[in-house]
């Protein structure tokens, strides 16, 4: 079986950084899901494929993670390559050195840098100091590969991409920026709702309509839920109080206590509509346990697609 990686495609993504979903074309990001898919199908065939035999990725945690740092460290391994943790406590940065110095000493040792971080200037800095592809493994403002994966189990389950509408409720956090900026590269329609106050980054929502204007995706922004979910194919959404907001939960559960995706919003998606969530879910908060339990939800597919959509951006940059 010839791999995607011989494409040519391919040779244009190597050495890159993955920071954005801005940062490449609808192709590209559509080469990197059926990649993910691929890899996916060789794993589950039992068939070894190492083209990171040799390689080591350095992965730094700010945030800490469950799905990030397991999935992160079992695709290297599966690629043949080595997954190094590093938390804040174990690098010099909190202790004055700085992110470019940082950058390009773990260049030197590494073959790739992860990063999951709060300011996304963070990453920013470390890609300009660094000499070997960095990846976003999350920042405040946006979480690509979460996306990546998303829209690969969307395809797996609807078969296509193009023409399907998403809808987000909830907060205006970097899941929905790249949620957006991904249905944007993909052909796909995206509505969202949020309560006032918390929308998403109107910097964001204009770099992704116009991306949109050019595969004729459509992209909403408004305060109603019912309206955001109408015929929708694919409902989504996150916690209340993201990682680094824990001090302002009982303010947003008054806020948003229309906004959770319960039996009675989901009437108005389409009847075969699929359920995704990033987790961790606060079950009984931001979605109710018969819906995120029931036969349309598919978040464990969606978190097992970490995985493998990871694999596909490591094995294309690195």
């Amino acid at each position: 079986m010839t791999s995607l990686l011989n494409k040519e495609l391919a040779i244009n993504l190597k050495g890159r950084d993955f920071i954005e979903l801005a940062d490449y074309t609808p192709e590209e990001v559509r080469y990197l899901i059926d990649l993910a898919i691929e890899l996916k199908t060789k794993q589950k065939a039992g068939e070894i494929f190492h083209p990171l035999k040799g390689k080591t990725l350095g992965m730094i945690f700010e945030k800490s993670s469950t799905r990030t740092r397991v999935s992160f460290e079992v695709g290297m391994y599966q690629l043949g390559g080595h997954a190094l943790f590093l938390s804040g406590n174990d690098l010099q940065i909190g202790r004055g050195e700085t992110i470019s110095d940082t950058a390009q000493v773990l260049s030197r040792y590494l073959d790739g840098i992860m990063i999951r971080t709060f300011a996304h200037r963070t990453i920013i800095e470390l890609a300009r100091g660094a000499t070997v592809p960095v990846i976003n493994g999350l920042t405040d403002l946006s979480h690509p590969c979460q996306v990546l994966a998303d829209y690969q189990t969307v395809l797996e389950h609807k078969g296509r991409l193009e023409g399907l509408k998403i809808a987000y409720i909830g907060d205006g956090n970097n899941m929905v920026h790249s949620l957006m900026m991904g249905a944007a590269k993909l052909g796909m329609h995206m509505s969202v709702a949020t309560p006032e106050g918390y929308e998403p980054d109107e910097e964001t929502v204009r770099q992704t309509k116009e991306n949109a204007s050019e595969t004729g995706s459509r992209i909403h922004v408004c305060y109603d839920p019912k309206e955001a979910i109408a015929d929708a194919d694919i409902v989504y959404t996150d916690v209340w109080a993201s990682m680094g907001f824990e001090a302002e939960q009982k303010e947003r559960e008054i806020a948003f206590a229309n906004y959770q995706v319960n039996e009675e919003l989901v009437k108005y998606a389409k009847s075969d509509y699929l359920f995704l969530h990033c987790l961790p879910a606060h079950r009984g908060e931001e979605v109710s346990e018969g819906v995120i339990d029931g036969k349309h939800s598919i978040i464990f597919d969606q978190a097992e697609n970490r995985l493998h959509a990871q694999k596909a951006i490591m094995a294309a940059i690195m």
